[in-house]
């Protein structure tokens, strides 16, 4: 197998899962992932895919970026304050209310638990502290999700829009996400047995995540199809937040004098945002937008592409 197919395998089976569910006229795709979901598939993908980021996750790697608080707060600002002001002018556009959904649900999520890590590794940062940044993240997310979509949503002047109450968005949340990557964290802590499985964790959970984004396509297959029109437009979309959050964490790295060998996991960890949760929630809360869901997927095809390019840049960067 070539190297390119090794390297962006799962670039290309995100593409490959869009393209095969969403031609699918005979329902030999769309048939079994409709089944799966209505017999809870995706809350099977979702524990077991936080479950296999928890064994992961080495926690006594996370002590050597403890120190870097300035850092730290830097990420954290960028994602959850940060990213969804910048949303802001998008909804001066003639977009459609599913589309803005979508950038909302993007905007809203917490970092990325796998790739961030590794492109901070690759340009050069420290490891460590993007790990501290993930599990900060992903364990504020609990409690900011509900607040800041319930928010944001209020700006689309939709009334079709669901009314989300925060605390079961929170449990659920809690349930499918936080508590099944604990329980990982703690398992890789007390036992041996699954060890010999952990280089295999990664390839697993993207998997899991093509299972995810499948199941998903599955249910708003005829929406989307209806919808393909927008395509073109949320890739303009996308790539433009995106930039304009990477540009923001470069700006305020630089300006808060937080040096190379810190930044790259300010900018990278604060600028990546995890597909899986912000699939739950469209699938979820928003199942009747899934032109939402295509926003979801292609700014994660979009980020992946953008911050290669980015971690190289910052590699060479002194």
């Amino acid at each position: 197998m070539p190297d390119s197919i090794k390297k962006n395998w799962f670039l290309l089976g995100l593409v490959a899962v869009v393209l095969f569910t969403l031609t699918d006229t005979r329902g030999i795709l769309t048939g079994p992932g409709l089944w799966l979901k209505a017999h809870h598939g995706p809350d099977f993908v979702i524990i077991l895919i936080f479950f296999l980021s928890g064994l992961v996750l080495d926690t006594s790697r996370i002590r050597a970026g403890a120190s870097d608080y300035r850092g730290t707060l830097t990420a954290l600002l960028l994602i959850f304050l940060i990213a969804p002001l910048l949303t802001l002018p998008f909804t001066l556009l003639d977009l459609s209310t599913g589309v803005l959904l979508g950038l909302f649900l993007v905007a809203v999520m917490p970092t990325t638990l796998s790739s961030g890590v590794v492109m901070t590794g690759g340009a050069g940062g420290n490891m460590a502290h993007a790990l501290l940044i993930t599990i900060v993240a992903n364990s504020l997310a609990v409690f900011t999700i509900p607040f800041t979509l319930g928010i944001l949503l209020s700006l689309t002047g939709d009334n079709r829009i669901i009314e989300i109450e925060q605390l079961p968005i929170m449990l659920k949340i809690a349930t499918l996400v936080l508590l099944p990557l604990l329980a990982g964290m703690i398992v890789r802590r007390t036992s041996t047995a699954l060890r010999p499985f952990l280089p295999y964790t990664g390839i697993l959970n993207q998997i899991g995540i093509l299972a995810m984004v499948w199941m998903a396509l599955c249910r708003g297959r005829e929406a989307i199809v209806s919808d393909l029109g927008t395509v073109l437009p949320i890739l303009g979309v996308t790539f433009s937040f995106h930039l304009a959050l990477v540009l923001a964490g470069m700006v305020i790295a630089h300006y808060g004098a937080i040096g190379k060998g810190r930044r790259e996991s300010v900018i990278i960890m604060g600028g990546q945002k995890t597909l899986v949760l912000s699939v739950i929630l469209q699938v979820s809360l928003f199942p009747e937008y899934g032109v939402a869901l295509v926003v979801c997927v292609l700014h994660h095809i979009v980020h992946l592409i953008m911050d290669a390019f980015l971690t190289r840049h910052l590699k060479g960067k002194k």
